[in-house]
Parts: C-alpha cells; sequence; structure tokens
C-alpha cells in the first residue's frame, strides 16, 4: 500500500469516524422529545421488519431447494458434475493403459 492511499484511507477515517461515534449516543440532543424518539423506533421497527421479510423469502428459497434435493428432483449442476467426473475417469483409464503398454514395451504409448 502506497503512502497516497494510506493518507486518503486516514482522512476518510477521520472524516466518518464523527458520525458513526454519536451513531448510538443516548444524549443525542435530537432525541430528547418523545416524537423524535418515537420516529426512530418506527423507523428502526420497519427496517426490522423488512429485514425479516428478505430473510423469510430467502429461508423459503433455501427450504425450497432442500425439498427438490430429498425428493430426488433433478439438479443440472449435480448431473454436470456426475458427467465430468465420468470423463475424467475414463481419461485416467486410457492413461493408465498407455502406461502399462509403454511399460510392456510398446513404446508409442510412451510419447502419450
Amino acid at each position: 500500500m502506497n503512502l497516497r492511499t494510506m493518507c486518503g484511507a486516514l482522512a476518510l477515517g477521520l472524516v466518518v469516524a464523527p458520525g458513526v461515534a454519536l451513531a448510538d449516543d443516548p444524549y443525542d440532543p435530537q432525541m430528547r422529545t418523545q416524537a423524535a424518539r418515537e420516529r426512530d423506533r418506527a423507523i428502526i421497527r420497519k427496517l426490522n421488519q423488512q429485514e425479516l421479510a428478505r430473510v423469510r423469502e430467502r429461508d423459503a428459497r433455501y427450504a425450497e431447494g432442500w425439498a427438490q434435493w430429498r425428493s430426488g428432483g433433478r439438479d443440472e449442476r449435480a448431473d454436470d458434475y456426475a458427467q465430468a467426473q465420468r470423463e475424467y475417469e475414463d481419461r485416467m483409464a486410457q492413461w493408465r493403459r498407455a502406461v502399462a503398454a509403454c511399460r510392456a514395451g510398446h513404446y508409442e504409448y510412451c510419447a502419450r
């Protein structure tokens, strides 16, 4: 990391740090009124509900995928992997036969 990058990161940290430090200040003057605290609670509640909905939707997708997997549903990635594994095993078998033939004196198999 060069000096210019380090100085830039330090400057950014100094600019952002005061805002972060006051984020959870219980003595924040803007939170002294009941209306401000209620508005803050409402915003936090809304954010929490949105996150809960997002997590539930994600978990539903996961559950659907697992249910499909358990029921033996087709998984293209698994099929692709199985095909690649078969091709690898075929190539390895050919190579082993070529090695055996080379060692047996069939030198035309040695250069493969």
